[in-house]
This record gives C-alpha cells, structure tokens and sequence, in this order.
C-alpha cells in the first residue's frame, strides 16, 4: 500500500453527489488535481499565473474502492511514483479522516512546460526540493 506523506482537506459539496447519491467519479479528479497543485503551489513555489514553467496534466485514472457521500470529508493524500527530468508521477489516494484504507486511488502525470512554448523543460527546483524533502518517492 501506498503511503501519503501529505494530505489535503476534500470537503465534499452538495453538488458533488449524482442522482445514485454518491460523490460521482469526475470529483474525485478535480480533488486530486486541485490537490497536487495546491501542494506544488504551497511548497514548491509553483505560480500558474507567472512567467516560469508550468505543470501540465499528460495523463490520469482512478480506481473506486468504496463510495462516499456529502456532506462527508474526506482528503486527498500524495505520494510520488516516479520523478523524472520534466515531469512527476503523482500516487493520489481519497481518504476518509483517521483511515490509510483509500476508497479510491489515482495517478496524474504532469509534464513541465515552459509557459510560452509549450515545450518540455527540467521541474523547477523549488517543485524538485519540496518532493525529496517532504513525500516519498516509490523505488523505480
């Protein structure tokens, strides 16, 4: 199992349930993207909105253990399985408080681009410094 040195807050919306009265599967990814870059944004310097390199999604899926409902919290957690050059591979659980048992799990990959050109380029080193300091990342 995977561990998540991080965690963010998901509080569940009322808008988040769909007619079978679970959280519908689309809003497990807008959490664990809002996530990972909230994460990036708070510890690695991460600025969408400047003039640096920025992180954009190449690829992601889910897996569904178990539903939830609103008004249920729950968090996302964060782990790394790959760091490369340009880009990061992000091991994503949601979880319910108090419990390591994700009710479901993700991977996003980002890639690095510059802002401008929409070319690959290195993370940058306040991303790089902020993953080997604060999460795990899974042996290649």
């Amino acid at each position: 199992m995977t561990r998540y040195a991080d965690r963010e807050p998901f509080a569940t919306r009322w808008n988040d349930n769909d007619q079978y009265g679970h959280v519908n599967n689309t809003v497990y990814y807008a959490a664990m993207d809002t996530a990972v870059n909230a994460w990036m944004i708070r510890h690695g310097d991460l600025d969408p909105q400047g003039d640096g390199p920025i992180a954009l999604c190449a690829a992601s899926s889910c897996e569904f253990a178990a539903s939830a409902s609103f008004p249920e919290p729950l968090e996302v957690g964060i782990a790394v399985e790959r760091l490369g050059r340009t880009s990061v591979t992000w091991a994503l659980g949601i979880l319910r408080p108090g419990s390591d048992a994700p009710i479901a799990t993700g991977r996003f990959v980002h890639v690095f681009v510059d802002g401008e050109e929409r070319r690959p380029t290195p993370i940058p080193a306040g991303i790089r410094d902020a993953i080997a300091s604060r999460l795990e990342v899974a042996a290649a």
